[in-house]
């Protein structure tokens, strides 16, 4: 029997929606649609406020009533009836997350593959020499312990729960039975005979403490006995802590290096993820940067003298007062290293900037200061502009104050993971002589390259890795098809466009496999250089042979002749729009003369090109440019005309103009 090739279509009849008009209008199911027209005609209305919200409304209604307390009532748009309509997906242009956190590898799903593929077949290195390091014997413990001080006195620890909710009442039970006497939560001991009860809504750490002891000759075999309990109880983890000055070593039967003593606990994927306490860099907590007060931002215009207001910072600029303490201050400053508060900040010697930013090292001034209380001489060691003020903004707990002092903060990678967001011990795993920032900071091209060859492991890493790589070189390979192959898994989302981030929603529903959708896109050419078009088009047409239907909001000329069937709402915007002008191919719209999309298809309107070009009044240089990719590029920019900075995606164009341009402009 031959199979039908007649058309199936979504039947909207009666559609009112903001500015449409009582519309009826048949889009072909399981095609490739595009909806376009003047913008603020009502392509959207229809799209997004009609079609995905009665799609979402009726999927929303196919659930049980218990589901749909928890997500609340959907309106029912304004149309009198849709027919043949799918579960509806929305791609906008309005989802972009801009949590600090979250990057390309995390939004795609791909940095869970690659935080599994660590765990299981990456090699650990000792974070300090780079020595590939393994298991740790029971002995060699033994051996660490006894060269410690003589009669240092020890406890040692089973770390029987890290970061686990919970009140763990039966394992206080089970260690009391086991004959142990305390047990230290969170940081506080308690004995074990009294009530602990910590909140079952929170992450813990619980260690029972097995022994007590002071290293000294003899001891070898109570110390072993001991070991080998606490690896029993913690399931080969050790701690044990110095009881009087409190420094703590970690032990590990699984890795250690032998020859800096360093051991790392069990490699698993929270290891690997700068979300989680366990992985993330304990200085900048995962985010990879950290705000700093920059000198050039609470001193910038450095040929004022202090007395004529050089110091900008807050809490500093009454200086200039005599009556105010921070005057006093530096009255005593000059009285002590011999300099004038009339001088230009910029002509002072480096070592009185040193004095006036970083403080007297605890050197204490006479201070004069008569204030309302009195009069008197004081012992103030000056601690410094800079720590002045971090100390100030750590302190206050306002959140105007806060927002003040971070006008003199500039962002600055992480001294501890140089913006590598992970631990130290986290970063020292690799696979294929990579770590997973290494990995994931590939752009997507080269990475994909990377995974589609041997990647150079092992036998025994293949067996156990191949079914997690598989899954990352078909993701990878999503991204570039949608044109993002100039991506890094390692980008923040925050400083994506919202046509990149809209591809890469696009990508992640191509790898999804899902058939029988509707999917509904806010015009995903936005943003993307005419060069990568094709790779757009070939995506979306790869979405449609799964067997979806593409209904997608749309001007650009390229996707309307790709597309199997159009429909031209208008004819003017807002109130003058909201009506179906044509409908059809391509060619059927451009032989509409009604519709002024078809006019300018055909070429029968045309943008006029200026005869005269204006001339600049002037030139704005750029010198030296060395933001994110740009090659330290120097450019004049021509004054008081219409410039256009162009480019293919993610030559750099965003990070001349937003980056340097504006924020230079916007600081001076």
């Amino acid at each position: 029997m031959a199979k039908s090739t007649e058309r199936k279509y979504i039947k909207i009849r009666g559609a009112s929606e903001h500015n449409l008009k009582n519309i009826d209008v048949d889009i072909p199911r399981d095609e490739f649609v595009v909806l376009t027209g003047l913008s603020g005609s009502g392509k959207s209305s229809l799209a997004f406020d009609t079609i995905y919200a009665e799609g979402q409304r009726r999927y929303m209604e196919s659930l049980s009533s218990y589901a749909r307390q928890f997500l609340g009532q959907m309106e029912k748009p304004n149309v009198e009836k849709i027919e043949g309509l799918s579960p509806a997906i929305s791609i906008d242009q309005k989802s972009t997350n801009r949590n600090p956190r979250s990057t390309v590898g995390t939004v795609t799903e791909i940095y869970d593959y690659f935080r599994l593929l660590y765990a299981r077949i990456g090699i650990p290195h000792c974070p300090k020499c780079g020595r590939e390091i393994k298991k740790q014997s029971v002995d060699q413990m033994v051996d660490q312990i006894l060269e410690l001080p003589e009669r240092t006195r020890i406890q040692l620890l089973a770390p029987v729960v890290r970061g686990r909710k919970g009140e763990h009442q039966k394992l206080f039970e089970q260690a009391k039975r086991s004959g142990y006497v305390r047990v230290i939560v969170d940081g506080n001991m308690y004995e074990l005979s009294e009530e602990i009860k910590p909140d079952k809504n929170k992450k813990h750490n619980i260690e029972i403490v097995v022994d007590r002891l002071m290293v000294k000759e003899g001891i070898e075999k109570r110390l072993t006995d001991s070991i080998e309990s606490v690896l029993e109880l913690a399931g080969g983890m050790m701690a044990i802590v110095d009881v009087i000055d409190g420094e703590s070593l970690t032990f590990s039967q699984s890795f250690a290096c032998p020859d800096c003593e360093i051991s790392i606990s069990e490699i698993e994927p929270r290891s690997f993820s700068f979300n989680n306490p366990f992985g993330a860099c304990p200085t900048c907590f995962g985010l990879g940067y950290k705000m700093e007060f920059d000198e050039e931002l609470m001193i910038p215009d450095k040929s004022l003298s202090i007395a004529e207001g050089a110091i900008q910072v807050m809490g500093w600029q009454s200086c200039t007062e005599p009556s105010s303490f921070a005057h006093a201050i530096l009255k005593a400053l000059t009285e002590e290293y011999h300099f004038s508060l009339e001088t230009p900040y910029g002509e002072y010697p480096e070592e009185i900037r040193r004095v006036l930013i970083y403080g007297t090292d605890g050197k204490e001034l006479k201070v004069h200061y008569k204030g309302m209380r009195g009069e008197g001489v004081y012992d103030v060691a000056f601690e410094g502009l800079l720590r002045n003020v971090q100390r100030k903004y750590r302190e206050t707990s306002s959140e105007v104050m806060k927002q003040e002092y971070e006008q003199f903060m500039r962002i600055t990678p992480c001294d501890t993971c140089k913006g590598q967001r992970l631990k130290k011990e986290s970063l020292a795993v690799t696979v294929s002589d990579k770590n997973i920032y290494e990995m994931t900071s590939m752009s997507v091209r080269n990475l994909k390259n990377f995974v589609d060859n041997d990647m150079g492991l092992t036998r025994q890493q293949h067996l156990i890795g191949d079914q997690i790589i598989r899954e990352i070189r078909a993701r990878v390979g999503f991204l570039n098809e949608v044109g993002l192959d100039y991506l890094s898994l390692s980008r923040a989302t925050g400083s994506l466009s919202g046509g990149e981030a809209q591809r890469i929603r696009l990508a992640t529903q191509i790898g999804s496999g899902l058939v029988g959708v509707a999917y509904i896109l806010d015009e995903p050419s936005i943003g993307l250089h005419q060069r990568d078009n094709d790779k757009l088009l070939n995506a979306l047409k790869n979405l449609k042979d799964l067997g979806n239907t593409l209904i997608v909001v749309e001007h650009d000329e390229d996707t309307m002749f790709a597309a199997d069937y159009i429909v031209d709402i208008g004819p003017g915007a807002g109130s003058h729009g909201g009506l179906v002008v044509a409908c059809g191919s391509a060619r059927d719209i451009m032989e509409n003369e009604n519709s002024v999309t078809g006019a300018y298809l055909s070429g029968r309107i045309r943008i006029p090109v200026p005869e005269e070009r204006r001339k600049p009044s002037g030139y704005l240089t750029i010198r030296g440019a060395r933001e994110n990719n740009l090659k330290n590029i120097s450019v004049k920019i021509p004054l008081g005309i219409m410039t256009c900075i162009t480019g293919v995606s993610g030559s750099g164009k965003s990070s001349l103009t937003n980056e340097i341009l504006y924020k230079r402009l916007a600081r001076d």
